[in-house]
C-alpha cells in the first residue's frame, strides 16, 4: 500500500531528528558552512573516531597514541601522523615467569621488547619517552636497556633507531639473511624481535625485487614500480648475488615455488605456514 504523500513528508521529517542530523546542523551553524558541506565533515570526524577510539582492550591492555612507523625521524612530533595502537601493558603469565627469573630489570625489559613489537607490528614506532612512561621509569634507563638487548641480538625498533643504525644493514636485509641461512621461523622471530607477519612481508618484498631484477629491471625501475628505497633494493640484490646458488633451496624455492610444487614437497609454502628448515650450522649462528 502506498504511503499518501502528507504522511510521506512527515515521516521524511522523523527521519531527519536523529544525532546525526543535529550535529550537522550545529557544524554548519557553528562554522558558517553549507549542509553538503557540513555532512562532509561529519563524515570525515566520524571516521576519525573510529580509527582512533574505536578499540577493545583486554585485561592489562592500554590503547596508545604513537607515531606512524614512515614518519621521518626528524620530524616534529606535533606534525608527526599518529596511529591509536593496542598494547599489552601487563601479561601476567609470561610477566611473572620473567620476573622470577630474571627480576625486575629482566622483567622491564621484557615488556619493553613486547611493546616495541606490537606498536611496530601496527604501524607505529614508540621513542625513548613513551617507553619510559608507561614502564615507568627514565629515558636514560630506557636506552640502557635498549644497548643491553641489542648487544644479545634483539632487534627494538623505536622513533630513532634508524638515525641510530647508522650505515649498517636494514633490519629487512638481516631478516632476509636469516631466512636463508636456513633459520627456523621461530628463531627469526625471538632473534628480531618481529611477528610471523612482519617476516612474510618482508619476504614477499624480496621475493618481488629479485623478482623484477632478473626480468633486467635496473635498480631505478625497481623503486618506480615497488615504491621501495634505493638502498633497500640495494640491499636485496646484493644478499640475493652472495646467496644465489642452485644448491640453497631456500632460495630457490622462494623464487621459484611451482618447481617445488611439481616434487610435492613445496618447504617454501610450508615455511611460511610453519617453519621446518634445515640445520644451521654452528659457525652460521
Amino acid at each position: 500500500m502506498k504511503v499518501p504523500e502528507r504522511d510521506a513528508y512527515g515521516i521524511k521529517r522523523l527521519q531527519s531528528k536523529n544525532v546525526k542530523s543535529a550535529i550537522i546542523q550545529r557544524i554548519a551553524q557553528d562554522f558558517n558552512l553549507t549542509p553538503i558541506i557540513a555532512e562532509a565533515y561529519f563524515r570525515q570526524i566520524s571516521a576519525y573516531f573510529n580509527e582512533h577510539l574505536n578499540i577493545k582492550l583486554r585485561s592489562g591492555q592500554i590503547a596508545y597514541e604513537a607515531v606512524a612507523a614512515d614518519e621521518p625521524p626528524n620530524k616534529h612530533i606535533a606534525l608527526a601522523r599518529k596511529i591509536t595502537v593496542t598494547l599489552t601493558l601487563n601479561d601476567l603469565g609470561s610477566d611473572l615467569q620473567v620476573l622470577a627469573t630474571s627480576g625486575l630489570a629482566g622483567l622491564r625489559r621484557h615488556r619493553l621488547l613486547r611493546l616495541s613489537k606490537e606498536a611496530y607490528d601496527q604501524g607505529a614506532v614508540l621513542c625513548y619517552e613513551d617507553l619510559a612512561v608507561m614502564l615507568t621509569t627514565s629515558p636514560a634507563t630506557v636506552k640502557r636497556d635498549i644497548r643491553a638487548l641489542r648487544k644479545k641480538g634483539y632487534f627494538v625498533i623505536t622513533r630513532g633507531w634508524k638515525q641510530d643504525m647508522g650505515p649498517g644493514l636494514s633490519h629487512k636485509t638481516q631478516i632476509i639473511d636469516l631466512y636463508l641461512k636456513g633459520y627456523q621461523f621461530t628463531e627469526i622471530e625471538h632473534k628480531t624481535n618481529h611477528s610471523e607477519t612482519s617476516v612474510l612481508r618482508y619476504l614477499r618484498q624480496f621475493t618481488q625485487i629479485i623478482g623484477l631484477c632478473n626480468q633486467n629491471f635496473s635498480p631505478g625501475q625497481i623503486r618506480v614500480v615497488t615504491g621501495f628505497s634505493d638502498k633497500l633494493i640495494t640491499e636485496y640484490i646484493e644478499l640475493f648475488k652472495q646467496f644465489q646458488s642452485p644448491n640453497n633451496q631456500r632460495l630457490q624455492l622462494l623464487l621459484h615455488p611451482e618447481a617445488a610444487g611439481k616434487k610435492g614437497e613445496n618447504r617454501a609454502e610450508n615455511d611460511q605456514n610453519r617453519h621446518q628448515p634445515e640445520e644451521v650450522p654452528a659457525h652460521q649462528r
